[in-house]
């Protein structure tokens, strides 16, 4: 029991989230930055901003549902947090692992973007019920290519659990290299998933203020934007179990060094392409989900259909 409380709550477990989770914002916050030709924040400025929030008041507006927009930001939070004890990091078997497992993942990975819903639009404010239709509306346009890739990763692995995909493709290395369009069109999903530039509409400052956050503060804020921080963790974690699948064999310490370069491979990815891409209109990020992503998902599923029949 002392040993699941301390993998749940210090190691890889929260303490060890909220830690990788600052290292990681301060890491794309900087990188972004240096893409712009700007200077970037300092090394403890993720800190600074998350001891300010929590030290500031709440104010919760007066029309509001209290009860569901102060529980919405605890619910995405512990669903990031969730999700990833059953990936695995730097071994083949995480912390909780069963057959079916991914399903779970990509399940709970859900959550905090309903959770953003609810909490926008139970605000009852303008600007964030704006920005709650907008992020419902735009998560049906980037998870079905997301689940389409993922699931023909685990299709030619003959296995939805994610510790039994690792051990697959530790027996089969070059087939990682198959999935390498699986792996673009997720990242880009996982663009859409995380509400980053081009698919910030939901909170589009320009246009609706901060969208659903636009009447969060204090603590509640300082949780919401640490549950985005750990769920884009826990997404480049997934990406990587599953496009990824090397070093897992390796020792501890190695392996850790592994995934560690592997986290930060997918989030400077995920900078690179927000700095690089404009906003798109809510319309044209749902055209380009269904047209251009699916696609290629459904392309990349027939892909390893075929290898799966002809070569395994």
């Amino acid at each position: 029991m002392l040993l699941t409380l301390f993998n749940i709550l210090i190691f890889p477990g929260l303490l060890f989230l909220c830690a990788c989770a600052f290292v990681v914002e301060y890491l794309d916050r900087k990188f972004y930055a240096r893409l712009q030709n700007r200077v970037g924040p300092p090394w403890f400025q993720p800190v600074a901003d998350f001891i300010k929030l929590i030290a500031k008041e709440e104010v919760i507006p007066a029309a509001a549902n209290v009860r569901m927009f102060s529980v919405a930001p605890l619910v995405a939070f512990s669903a990031s947090i969730t999700a990833f004890f059953y990936i695995p990091l730097w071994k083949i078997n995480p912390l909780l692992s069963f057959t079916g497992d991914i399903i779970v993942v990509l399940y709970l990975l859900t959550i905090p973007t309903l959770a953003f819903f609810i909490g926008g639009w139970y605000s009852t404010s303008l600007y964030a019920r704006i920005g709650a239709v907008r992020t419902v509306t735009q998560m049906f346009a980037y998870e079905v290519p997301l689940f389409i890739s993922v699931l023909a990763v685990a299709l030619l692995a003959d296995s939805w659990s994610l510790s039994e995909m690792a051990l697959f493709y530790a027996g089969h290395p070059w087939l990682w290299l198959v999935n390498l369009m699986g792996f673009a069109i997720s990242l880009v999903a996982l663009l859409g998933k995380l509400e980053k530039a081009p698919f910030d509409i939901p909170e589009a400052e320009t246009e609706i203020v901060a969208g659903i956050f636009t009447e969060y503060s204090g603590k509640l804020l300082a949780i919401l934007r640490m549950s985005i921080s750990i769920e884009t963790i826990v997404g480049a974690s997934l990406l990587a179990a599953v496009f990824l699948p090397f070093g897992l064999a390796l020792s501890p310490a190695a392996g850790f060094c592994v995934f560690i370069i592997k986290i930060l491979f997918v989030v400077l990815l995920l900078s690179l392409l927000r700095a690089v891409f404009a906003r798109l209109r809510i319309d044209q990020m749902i055209d380009f989900c269904w047209k251009c992503l699916v696609p290629l998902a459904l392309a990349q599923l027939l892909l390893n259909l075929v290898l799966k029949g002809v070569f395994i």
